[in-house]
């Protein structure tokens, strides 16, 4: 049975950390929307202020896989959140309960920072996926839709007049 090992990423993980970000968008079929590089990726997970937070999956002692999170807010709930927005495994690694094991680490860090709920999106076409989450009890928020402005249409909202 493989050991696995869950850990909080260091700069010094940037280079696979953006590894696997291009690995999990060629799965997505998305891999011209990546842009990160080594430099945004150290500025931004490692940086001032530090704006997500990463998590490194490890078998036998060699990264497969990572998740990247990072605080929102229910106002409903009136406490803090993890969204998660990258959960990641490489093929070789899947089967082996890496996923599971960055999930369960994920849970335990909401419960100890008194976060009322762990939350994340995934793609509609993504059946193992949704199977996965669901066998840990995650719930599909099928009522809401996600919306998102960026590139050119976010700068130009940026640049209405009040």
């Amino acid at each position: 049975m493989p050991c696995l090992n869950i850990r909080p990423a260091t700069a010094d993980d940037v280079p696979t950390i953006l590894a696997f970000i291009k690995e999990l968008a060629d799965y997505e079929k998305l891999p011209h929307e990546v842009i990160a590089t080594e430099e945004t990726l150290r500025q931004t997970l490692f940086g001032t202020p530090r704006y997500a937070e990463v998590l490194i999956g490890e078998v036998d002692d060699l990264p497969a896989g990572f998740a990247l999170f990072f605080h929102n807010y229910s106002t409903w709930l009136a406490k803090p959140g993890l969204y998660l927005e990258d959960l990641y495994v490489q093929p070789s690694a899947r089967g082996v309960g890496l996923g599971k094991a960055l999930l369960i680490t994920l849970a335990k860090l909401a419960v100890e920072r008194g976060c009322g709920r762990l939350e994340w999106s995934v793609l509609d076409w993504n059946e193992p996926a949704i199977q996965f989450y669901q066998s840990l009890g995650a719930t599909a928020m099928d009522e809401w839709t996600v919306n998102r402005v960026t590139g050119e249409a976010l700068t130009n909202l940026a640049g209405r007049t009040l």
